[in-house]
């Protein structure tokens, strides 16, 4: 079967987010004040091979933490479909 695992990386909170506050100050530079916070991350999809979705979320999870993520500065979750 053929799954898609749709990944949304971001940094953590307590992280400090200099591209974030980059995109947040330019905001406000064009007129759009309203916003509180930015932070920016990586959605990542990937598109896998698996007997079933089991087998696709173990695939998944070692992808995030092998590769994926910085787990020290990073967290990630994910989405699974059967594609």
């Amino acid at each position: 079967m053929n799954f898609r695992v749709e990944i949304n990386v971001m940094t953590k909170k307590e992280i400090l987010d200099p591209q974030g506050k980059a995109v947040k100050l330019g905001l406000t530079n064009v007129g759009i004040d309203a916003i509180k916070d930015v932070r920016i991350g990586k959605h990542i999809i990937l598109e896998l091979e698996a007997t079933d979705e089991n087998e696709a979320n173990q695939k998944a999870e070692i992808s995030c933490k092998k590769l994926l993520a910085n787990l020290i500065m990073e967290d990630y979750h994910y989405t699974i479909s059967k594609i």
